[in-house]
């Protein structure tokens, strides 16, 4: 990928307008550290600047000549941080206003230059350098076709989108809005999952703001990537309502689900009812199980784990049901609510019957088969046509366990507090993997997978019991971080799932 695209922030939009007007020569050291504590980023301007750091474009910060020193030091630290340029203009007295850097780049489409305040002569200069202003709330800022008028700094990404898209001149580039919370949209631009400049397959991505009326972003952009999941408020655990009529949503996850709803030709990765089965931990189950036709001679079986749905922990139903659900112990104890509620990962492993009482897993539950699997796990990837697995230690064996559990149920977070093998035990368990897994047996699940699910991206959890080879597959989760497929195989495989994906719907269409 080039980085074509040019941007410098002038540093009108970034400063709070509270930011203190002073300092410079004369004053105190103790002054001057004052003065800088007072000097802030105006709000917005934050999530800006870490969202265009992983851009793919150039970036600079520029400030007038004459600017206090606590905020020219301020807005220097600050480019420094983003790996951004810094570039203090001259003064208007100068023949030649514009930097060496804003001149170097001025040979290059895709120049923009961002401000608020009013400089006619330095606005005429760049305009003959063929650089287009972008102004953010200020109607002075003369008229020009090279002048785009903007009203709040949440629109600058959408906006800047838009424009490369249109100078680019390409009916194949595509702008993509995607919505996700902000730790996950930051794990995967910082892999440069998110350019604003097209990526090598021609995407676009651009962050979908709250901020701003959505009917007229969802309308700039050709497709929605989305973690829908990020922006549930809260699932109703009523047996009697289904899913997803008992989920609530953000208010600008429902404004987008309604725009799909009334725009049946717009595309989404992935539909949002192909992504409500892995929010239940039974409905989970019940797509694995389809997975048994799979199994021929001569190869391990691979499976779901065998479960039970409990409506409740009364000890003498479950002394009944266990054993005609093919379960022993010990049991792992999940919420049926998989993902989205603050206890959908709050779990427990158990010994014995007697342990099911005051047991604090939510309810309704799945109680699971705990399968020894030699502290390894496999998670297998799907982005598109692609799969990627990668090994990672697990939990202990159940002897291990039971040992240290102090004769009670062993309670733990499946995402913070998973209690995960030590590196001696491993040591003492260590079997080479190559003998363990059979990529190719689970390879054509992950297809299968594919295919019963519709989603374009997608992630599963293998383990490989101990006593008898059998592939277990113990979870599935939609849009997973496939932190471990390496950035190089990983952006290519994901950029290009979403243009398949986009193509085929169309298609279809």
């Amino acid at each position: 990928m080039g980085r074509s695209a040019r941007v410098v922030l002038d540093s009108s939009v970034l400063l709070a307008p509270s930011a203190r007007i002073g300092g410079g020569g004369g004053v105190t050291g103790e002054e001057e550290k004052e003065d800088a504590a007072q000097v802030a980023l105006r709000p917005g301007a934050e999530a800006l600047l870490r969202r265009l750091r992983y851009s793919n474009l150039r970036v600079a910060i520029c400030h007038p000549e004459g600017l206090p020193t606590n905020e020219s030091g301020f807005l220097e630290r600050t480019a420094n941080m983003h790996c951004f340029g810094y570039i203090p203009l001259k003064p208007p007295s100068g023949s030649d206003l514009l930097n060496e850097l804003m001149l170097e780049w001025s040979t290059t489409n895709s120049c923009f230059f961002v401000s608020s305040r009013v400089d006619e002569v330095l606005l005429s200069e760049l305009q003959n350098n063929n650089w287009t202003v972008i102004a953010i709330d200020n109607e002075y800022i003369t008229e020009s076709s090279r002048v785009i008028h903007i009203g709040m700094l949440q629109e600058l990404l959408i906006t800047l989108a838009t424009s490369i898209k249109r100078e680019i001149g390409s009916s194949s580039t595509l702008l993509v809005g995607y919505v996700m919370k902000q730790s996950r949209e930051d794990d995967f631009a910082k892999r440069g999952a998110f350019p604003l400049y097209p990526s090598k397959n021609g995407l676009i991505f651009v962050p979908l703001s709250f901020e701003l009326p959505l009917a007229s972003q969802l309308q700039e952009v050709d497709l929605v990537l989305h973690k829908i999941t990020d922006e549930i408020i809260n699932i109703d655990t009523n047996p009697s309502i289904s899913f997803p009529k008992g989920i609530s949503f953000s208010m600008g996850m429902s404004e987008i689900i309604r725009f799909v709803e009334d725009h049946c030709d717009f595309c989404i990765i992935d539909p949002f009812k192909n992504i409500y089965p892995l929010l239940n931990r039974l409905q989970i189950q019940e797509i694995l199980v389809r997975l048994e036709g799979l199994n021929t001679e001569g190869r391990p079986k691979i499976r779901a784990p065998f479960y039970l749905k409990a409506e409740n922990f009364c000890v003498s139903e479950l002394q009944k049901k266990l054993p005609e659900a093919n379960l022993s112990f010990p049991l792992i104890v999940k919420p049926q609510v998989a993902c989205g509620v603050a206890d959908a990962h709050n779990m427990a492993l158990i010994f014995k019957i007697e342990e099911f009482s005051n047991l604090t897993v939510p309810l309704p539950a799945i109680l699971q088969e705990y399968i020894d699997h030699g502290s390894k796990i496999f998670k297998f990837y799907v982005i598109g046509d692609k799969i990627f697995h990668a090994i990672k230690n697990s939990m202990p064996n159940a002897s291990h366990l039971k040992s240290s559990s102090g004769g009670k149920p062993l309670t733990f977070n499946s995402l913070k507090t998973l209690p995960v093998a030590t590196k001696e035990l491993l040591l003492q368990n260590r079997v080479p993997d190559s003998k363990t897994l059979d990529v190719a047996l689970v390879e054509g699940a992950a297809k299968l997978l594919k295919e019963l699910l519709g989603l374009t991206i997608f992630g599963f959890d293998v383990v490989v019991q101990e006593a008898s080879g059998e592939h277990v597959i113990v979870d599935l989760n939609y849009l997973p971080s496939f932190k471990e497929v390496p950035d190089n195989e990983a952006m290519l495989a994901f950029w290009d799932s979403i243009r398949q994906t986009y193509e085929s719907r169309k298609g279809m269409i």
